[in-house]
């Protein structure tokens, strides 16, 4: 068990509740006003202070450096970019986007692991983020490993997924899911699927190697590039970004408009979803 604690900056500032809820994230737990998040084979407990976070390591997979700590979850709440600005992006006369966009001030897109995104997202498909949250804790529960000195387990790793049987994935509420599940396990860790070489791909490039696994469609592999390799400018589409398109845009979203942040606008108008 190791403790350690500091604050960071974050420019434009965070609404935790809020960025929770937005549907990128599974695995925060809301605690006494603050939550405690398993990211990185570790679990902290975050609250907002100030300008940013204060952030309180309560244990950590193996021995660690102060720096790369902080460094990580700088990099986690993407910190050094500007949301303020950015929320000051759409147009004037486009009433909704301003409405979502403020709104929606102090949502930030999280860095999160590649693996754990892409596995994530495949359960999400056809259910309610509680239904999500469920199962992806029972996958987590199902291989055992908590991080030390906690109640919390962290997530599995694609060779600790992929030895996971048919039984045991099923019974973590996988329905259809639990196959795709298995394959993309087994396909990360025989390095089939190489997060590292995917990253120096463009958006498009990113998007059909993610597409090349079974049961990755375009949603998902948007969601996954998003939010796992923080390819800021893309933009899912679900059923209720889908309403806001017909209703507003004409079925089609200005994506010239706000390059290269139009996943940012994405996500301030899926908060917004309860206006649609």
């Amino acid at each position: 068990m190791s403790s350690h604690s500091f604050h960071i900056s974050l420019k434009g500032g965070i609404d935790l509740v809020k960025t929770e809820r937005s549907g990128q994230c599974f695995r925060w737990i809301e605690s006494k006003g603050s939550y405690l998040i398993p990211a990185g084979g570790m679990l902290a407990r975050v609250s907002e202070a100030g300008d940013g976070i204060d952030v309180f390591l309560l244990s950590s997979v193996g021995k660690r450096k102060t720096a790369d700590i902080e460094a990580f979850w700088k990099k986690y709440f993407d910190a050094d970019l500007d949301y303020e600005s950015i929320r000051m992006m759409p147009d004037k006369k486009d009433r909704f986007l301003k409405g979502a966009a403020a709104s929606g001030e102090g949502i930030r897109i999280i860095y999160q692991e590649p693996f754990e995104t892409l596995i994530t997202f495949i359960i999400s498909q056809r259910k309610s983020i509680p239904a999500i949250k469920t199962s992806v804790e029972r996958i987590c529960a199902s291989v055992g490993r908590k991080i030390p000195g906690t109640d919390v387990f962290d997530f599995p790793s694609p060779k600790e997924l992929s030895l996971l049987g048919a039984d045991e994935l099923t019974a973590c509420g996988l329905g259809y899911r639990a196959p795709y599940i298995h394959a993309a396990s087994e396909s990360v860790y025989h390095g089939d699927t190489d997060f590292d070489k995917m990253k120096g791909l463009s958006d498009d490039g990113l998007l059909a190697e993610l597409m090349a696994l079974n049961g990755v469609g375009v949603k998902v592999a948007n969601c996954t590039a998003l939010f796992g390799f923080h390819r800021l400018d893309l933009f899912p589409i679900d059923v209720w970004i889908q309403r806001a398109l017909d209703t507003y845009y004409d079925g089609t979203f200005p994506l010239e408009k706000y390059h290269p942040y139009n996943g940012i606008m994405q996500q301030y108008i899926f908060a917004f979803r309860g206006q649609l």
